[in-house]
């Protein structure tokens, strides 16, 4: 199992799309405080999240109530500013992808401090970022593949309707 952290996330659209992609692919979902939106069992309701029950999500007051709770745990920062490709980086069950807020990234003093895990997602010269519920989307995708969609369903079958 992965893990997905969002540092301070502030739409909450996106938050419900990453909830969804860990829940269907069995990833922890962690969500550092302060959030740009109210997460609560009735806003849950009313955004139709069915699949909420299934996420497995932890909360944090604070970035260093997270970094207590994770000490040794193994952390790829995602972010426009590092000169690492994130599909060259080995992932490997049990880490960490965090992602910064979708206004400002994550705090470059935290990059500085662990810009050796720093990882990038290839963009035109351009192009400010990516939206973070697809840059999710696309790290945790490649760190699934890296170890072989373990435990995930890989083939479908058709349902014979004929529409």
């Amino acid at each position: 199992m992965f893990n997905i952290v969002l540092h301070q996330p502030e739409i909450p659209q996106n938050t419900g799309n990453i909830s969804r992609t860990c829940a269907v692919t069995g990833t922890a979902l962690h969500l550092i405080k302060p959030y740009g939106f109210e997460l609560s069992e009735r806003t849950v309701r009313r955004a139709g999240l069915d699949y909420w029950p299934k996420l497995i999500l932890s909360e944090y007051d604070s970035e260093q109530d997270f970094f207590a709770a994770h000490p040794d745990a193994n952390i790829y920062y995602f972010t426009t500013k590092a000169d690492k490709n994130y599909a060259e980086a080995q992932y490997k069950p049990g880490d960490f992808l965090m992602f910064g807020r979708e206004t400002a990234g994550l705090p470059e003093r935290l990059l500085r401090a662990n810009y050796a895990q720093a990882v990038r997602i290839p963009m035109l010269p351009w192009a400010r970022s990516l939206n973070l519920s697809n840059t999710v989307a696309l790290a945790l995708y490649e760190a699934l593949r890296q170890n072989g969609f373990e435990g995930l369903e890989q083939a479908g079958q058709l349902t014979g309707r004929q529409d």
